[in-house]
């Protein structure tokens, strides 16, 4: 049994909560909201996220960030992309020395362009462990017990192989890879590409639509995860085509129905104000496009999310756009 600390108890940290708990480990889970904590440690229930779920009463809920940590051998950072600098910073004095920092987020900070390994190593130091946990995964369907495959990715194998071995469990398969940058820009691009996919379904668009843009988004991925230093393998893999996939068709996404609504001519900030997580893609479209032009990289569906999103360009007018591009080779 491990001590496992888990920042953030919306419904993918309360999910890592319940599978770990299941794994026969004991579990912090840190939250904000004392209500929230409240209920959890007295119903055994996450009032707000993935209600029908009965967590098990090895998990324990706290506000306290030192005490959710005090002796953890994992800390899971399950927090939104944009909060990662706050609490990281916040973390760092409270971290044991040898504690493998386990970020389940996707995001890049839109300020900086830095992903939330580059952060963490600012703020927590070079020699903290570190591990991108990432793939195609919807909480709802991990804790209901749907078979689900992920990675771990980190430059430290031992830390990798650790969170592989205490976090796998009947449904949760986890793989291994040492390409951090690849996974991180994979499950953060892919928030963008799915609002995209969004606005196709949106306007009334077929599979025909959705299947080009998926297509053509891991190609702009690709395009960026490969100037960054990333290997192609990864973004082929489950924490590139696989979480890209899933979260362009799949119904339980948020960011896919931001877009959606989008592409049925409603506007964000009523959008956004339904939400009751964060939609990842939205601030990430932003963050995207600052890095492709400082890199001076071709990446016209971002750049379309980007006008649609913060523009005032309708989704009919950026899908027009797309399309009249000048025709050129599919591999260039």
């Amino acid at each position: 049994m491990k001590r496992i600390a888990i920042i953030g108890a919306g419904s993918w940290g309360t999910a890592l909560a319940v599978m770990a708990a299941r794994a026969g480990h004991d579990v912090q889970l840190w939250s904000r909201n004392s209500d929230l904590i409240t209920s959890i440690n007295q119903q055994h229930v996450n009032p707000r996220y993935l209600t029908s779920v009965q967590i098990p009463v090895t998990v324990f809920a706290t506000g306290d960030l030192a005490a959710a940590l005090n002796d953890a051998e994992h800390v899971l950072f399950a927090a939104p992309s944009h909060a990662a600098r706050e609490l990281l910073t916040a973390i760092a004095p409270h971290l044991p020395e040898t504690a493998i920092i386990v970020n389940v987020a996707k995001g890049i900070e839109i300020e900086t362009g830095k992903r939330i390994s580059e952060i963490a190593k600012e703020v927590a130091g070079a020699n903290q462990p570190y591990v991108c946990l990432s793939g195609p995964s919807f909480a709802k369907e991990v804790v209901a017990g749907h078979p689900t495959a992920i990675v771990a990715a980190s430059k430290d194998a031992v830390a990798a192989r650790a969170v592989q071995n205490d976090l796998s469990f009947d449904n949760l398969r986890i793989y291994t890879n040492a390409d951090v940058i690849g996974t991180e820009l994979g499950g953060s691009v892919k928030n963008v590409m799915a609002i995209a996919a969004g606005m196709a379904a949106g306007l009334g668009f077929g599979t025909n639509s959705v299947a080009a843009l998926i297509t053509r988004g891991l190609a702009e991925i690709t395009r960026l995860a490969r100037r960054e230093g990333a290997q192609v393998e990864t973004l082929t893999g489950l924490a590139g085509l696989g979480d890209l996939v899933l979260t362009c068709t799949g119904t339980l996404s948020r960011n896919r129905f931001v877009g959606q609504e989008l592409g049925k001519g409603r506007r964000l900030e009523e959008i956004s104000a339904e939400l009751q997580e964060v939609a990842e893609g939205i601030n990430t479209a932003r963050a995207v496009k600052k890095l492709a032009d400082r890199a001076v990289l071709e990446m016209p569906i971002v750049n379309e999310v980007n006008a649609v999103l913060y523009e005032g360009r309708s989704a009919r007018d950026a899908v027009a756009e797309l399309m009249s591009r000048p025709l050129r080779e599919e591999v260039s």
